[in-house]
């Protein structure tokens, strides 16, 4: 006898059933693409070309590509009226978010390196300015 998915989910224990509804959920919430991200933001290509100020064609091959800048991406986020946050999932918690990775218009935290003088070796200077 064949039985539906709904059955045998009932046959789980109450804590099955909760781990595996949240589980749909979790995945129900995803998209696999950026066109889909913009259908549920209810966007059209249209509408994200003129938010960026390019052509819908534009548009499409950004949504076709499978690498690009995150500078980019976070563009394209924003056109759809959403924002974009990396987090780190380190295999030790907890994540962590990263500020600013993207942002073409962040200012740089200062930093220090050696630099290397005529006189002698390397001595640390600081990159702020």
């Amino acid at each position: 006898m064949d039985r539906t998915l709904r059955e045998m989910l009932d046959t789980l224990p109450k804590e099955g059933r909760e781990h595996v509804d949240g589980r749909y959920r979790e995945l129900n919430e995803e998209v696999e693409t950026l066109s889909a991200l913009r259908l549920v933001a209810g966007k059209a290509q249209a509408d994200v070309a003129s938010a960026r100020h390019i052509n819908q064609p534009s548009v499409s091959k950004i949504e076709s590509q499978a690498d690009m800048y995150l500078s980019t991406l976070r563009s394209y986020i924003e056109a759809i009226g959403d924002k974009l946050e990396l987090i780190v999932r380190l295999p030790s918690p907890p994540a962590m978010r990263l500020h600013h990775l993207g942002d073409v218009f962040a200012t740089p935290r200062a930093t220090t390196r050696p630099r290397a003088t005529r006189s002698g070796p390397a001595k640390l200077a600081s990159t702020r300015t």
